[in-house]
């Protein structure tokens, strides 16, 4: 029940954020969702991968890159799904930025323990 929770939220949080984000674009709700189960797959599966790979310029960036790789797995999403349209890394990097911030916000509001 907690993953399809975290599902809906990261899904509503996506649609919403592709209303205010011109460089982002989504055809439908349906593909919100869609992009949810893709990026939580990625995150499990090319994530740690690229985490593992990139830990010496993370660290030298004391954590910023980070967002880099986030945003990589955001247009990685972007090239697996013909229903989601990302105009560019920039805009990649601010939808993954503010897709965490606005999760975050909505988890903490609607998961309780």
């Amino acid at each position: 029940m907690n993953f399809i929770i975290r599902l809906l939220i990261t899904a509503i949080s996506a649609f919403l954020l592709s209303k205010f984000l011109t460089g982002v674009h989504f055809e439908s709700f349906g593909s919100t969702i869609i992009f949810a189960i893709v990026l939580g797959i990625l995150n499990i599966f090319v994530k740690p991968i690229l985490s593992i790979l990139s830990l010496p310029i993370t660290i030298l960036t004391l954590g910023l890159f980070a967002f880099v790789i986030n945003a990589l797995i955001i247009l990685l999403t972007d090239y697996f799904m013909s229903s989601m349209q990302v105009d560019g890394f920039l805009w990649a990097l601010l939808f993954s930025i503010l897709l965490s911030l606005v999760t975050s916000v909505f988890t903490t509001i609607f998961e309780k323990d």
